[in-house]
């Protein structure tokens, strides 16, 4: 496993429950803007991984659900989101941007 990947789980691990990021503010954090799909990547994999990362909370830039497909059922990430008090509708987050956690901003 790559140590960007290891980075980026690190990252992940840290979003508090009820909010959300997207790839991007994640790439940008660690210094690699252009890395969003890289990001995606390392969410495809996280589910293997021995310490839990919350995957769920990884959305696009829109706070749409594009990383759905990657769980165990069509509707878990979603499901999860709302578990944690984050409403979905049609895929998209509602109040994406109140709920954003960007870590540049959150880890200073």
């Amino acid at each position: 496993m790559s140590d960007f990947y290891q980075n980026v789980y690190a990252v992940v691990r840290l979003i508090p429950s009820g909010r959300v990021t997207s790839y991007g503010a994640i790439a940008r954090y660690l210094g690699s803007s252009g890395s969003s799909r890289m990001v995606g990547w390392a969410m495809n994999l996280s589910h293997n991984q021995p310490i839990y990362v919350p995957a769920h909370r990884v959305v696009n830039r829109n706070g749409l659900l594009t990383g759905k497909i990657h769980f165990g059922t069509p509707d878990q990430m979603e499901e999860l989101l709302e578990n944690e008090g984050v409403h979905v509708e049609d895929d998209k987050v509602l109040g994406f941007d109140t709920l954003l956690w960007d870590p540049i901003i959150e880890l200073r």
